[in-house]
């Protein structure tokens, strides 16, 4: 079982969009029982809201299946649980590892660090873009797919 937690600012936008679209990618390749795939935030400002309604409407429109969820933050104990780390722009690394400490197992990462131009995904709440934000989520999920396929964890 490999467990993934994506990690954004909010817990609203970013990774709630890459749970679901990333979910969606495993899914269509049979892969679902292989997964735990969740989304945090590193700051309190959103816990207990659902999904940004724009991100949202994007996932609606790209035909991404979405479940009803609440905004939860990143806990020490989330490091020891999930396998790969994976937040969204370089200020959330930053905030994960004050949060959960040094990285000694290198679990975390950013999400564009697995595509072949890595850089920081914008957070859509600030840009409006949710169209940029959403193909360069998919852009790196489908990095970290072919990361997984090179490591043999996934066939």
């Amino acid at each position: 079982m490999t467990k993934v937690l994506f990690v954004c600012l909010g817990n609203i936008c970013r990774s709630p969009m890459a749970k679901f679209i990333f979910k969606n990618m495993v899914n269509n390749k049979g892969l679902s029982n292989d997964f735990i795939i969740k989304s945090a935030a590193t700051s309190y400002e959103e816990i207990g809201n659902d999904i940004y309604y724009g991100a949202k409407d994007k996932l609606i429109q790209k035909n991404i299946p979405f479940t009803k969820r609440k905004a939860t933050r990143i806990v020490p104990e989330d490091y020891k649980y999930y396998d790969f780390i994976i937040g969204m722009e370089e200020s959330n690394i930053r905030n994960i590892k004050k949060i959960i400490g040094e990285d000694v197992d290198n679990k975390i990462s950013k999400l564009l660090d697995y595509s072949d131009c890595p850089r920081d995904i914008a957070d859509p709440w600030y840009t409006g873009n949710f169209e940029l934000t959403y193909n360069d989520i998919v852009e790196g999920c489908n990095g970290f797919i072919k990361y997984l396929e090179k490591c043999n964890i996934i066939q």
